[in-house]
């Protein structure tokens, strides 16, 4: 069997700023309250390290099968191909090879099913809860059938669902099929729909500024100049252009409208204006992401898109107002440790997507869906493109 990790029964409460993370994590048998982030934890840098070669190969694959010139759903598309990197990590080849299409749909009705209803009242008998329940259950389902056939045989896999599977607490106790199959949906869903919105995101921005498209376009022949035109972890890194029109599609359209927390003790919080308001012990606090990331005393201007308000040694105004300024990935102790990861996915596709390809928007600037936790475009994102070789002159 592959290399697992042991994993405590027993997690001591942190604390960022007195907040601490509002489980939304549900086990069995005892187990840690925190078990997804820890295994998580122990693999992210195995994660970071494989999308350079695993989301670069599948990138390049992808639009290869897209014509000279055409018309195409930038949502769907950036959605699908982030689904399909996803599952090369944490899904077996097993569901990658024959059940891929089956287990995508399965897990879009899970998040059709999950809206800020859902996470105040997430049992009560709606039609959308009633098919995410059932979809649920079927991929729960493969997933089990998947663990199973692994662990009656001697069959090992290079990728998270394998470790999961191996992975035993202290005390001995292997992982269940339950916790596995359910770690694995919730690792997924956690990577997938928010990579994707973040990624359509970033395309309509830089497909609405003339100047940022042009900005990110210019440092891509310089990288090409300087790296021969590869694609590698040093290339990614010095993609500061990209990275920052990144940050500031996030900021104006974050993953998601909320942020929850539990207060471990009563702490004070002072206001702009230096109003003071007493939190007790044990409350749950919200923390409303879209209101701050729009606070115009934090970010001038703050409903015009300027990758520039995150230039360095520039205005630096992700810092303004402290180390929580900036929030579209969490903060503190519990904040998304997924950032890196996600970053370099988007990294190696839109600078594919910039070196190969001339784009257009077609429809118009897409609204907001609020039907969905996961907020993002509502509706298609019509792109026109045109195959094209980006040169260093």
């Amino acid at each position: 069997m592959g290399q697992g990790v042991s994993l405590s029964d027993e997690v001591g409460e942190a604390e960022v700023d007195e907040l601490g993370y509002i489980n939304t994590c549900e086990t069995t048998g005892g187990s840690t309250k925190h078990l997804c982030i820890l295994v998580l934890e122990a693999y992210s840098a195995v994660l970071v390290a494989s999308i350079q070669l695993t989301g670069k190969l599948l990138v390049q694959d992808y639009f290869s099968k897209w014509g000279e010139d055409g018309l195409v759903d930038l949502k769907y598309e950036l959605d699908y191909l982030i689904m399909l990197i996803t599952s090369r990590r944490f899904l077996g080849k097993e569901v990658r090879e024959k059940l891929f299409d089956e287990v995508y749909s399965l897990i879009h009705c899970i998040g059709n099913g999950i809206s800020l209803i859902s996470v105040l009242f997430p049992y009560i008998p709606i039609p959308v809860h009633n098919r995410r329940d059932r979809a649920r259950v079927k991929l729960e389902e493969i997933f089990s059938k998947v663990i199973r056939s692994r662990r009656n045989s001697s069959l090992v896999e290079d990728d998270i669902l394998q470790k999961l599977i191996d992975s035993k607490y202290n005390d001995g106790r292997c992982t269940t099929q339950g916790e596995v199959s359910g770690m694995t949906l919730a690792m997924i869903f956690a990577g997938e729909h928010t990579s994707s919105n973040a990624s359509t995101w970033t395309g309509a921005r830089l497909l609405s500024s003339d100047k940022w498209w042009s900005a990110a376009v210019e440092e891509q022949k310089k990288i090409i100049h300087g790296s021969n035109g590869r694609i590698d972890y040093s290339s990614l890194s010095e993609m500061d252009v990209l990275h920052r029109c990144i940050k500031e599609a996030l900021r104006m359209h974050p993953t998601a409208p909320v942020l929850l927390r539990k207060a471990h003790k009563q702490f004070v919080v002072q206001t702009k204006e230096v109003n003071e308001y007493e939190i007790p012990a044990e409350h749950a606090v919200v923390v409303p992401m879209l209101t701050n990331s729009m606070l115009p005393y934090i970010y001038k201007d703050p409903h015009v898109y300027d990758p520039d308000r995150f230039a360095n040694p520039g205005r630096k105004e992700d810092k303004v107002g402290g180390k929580n300024s900036y929030i579209s990935f969490g903060s503190g102790n519990f904040a998304c440790i997924g950032e890196a990861y996600a970053y370099l996915q988007l990294k190696i596709i839109w600078s594919h997507l910039l070196r190969n390809f001339e784009l257009k928007l077609v429809s118009a600037y897409p609204d907001t869906d609020w039907s969905s936790y996961t907020v993002g475009p509502k509706g298609k994102v019509l792109v026109s493109y045109t195959r094209r070789c980006l040169s260093s002159t």
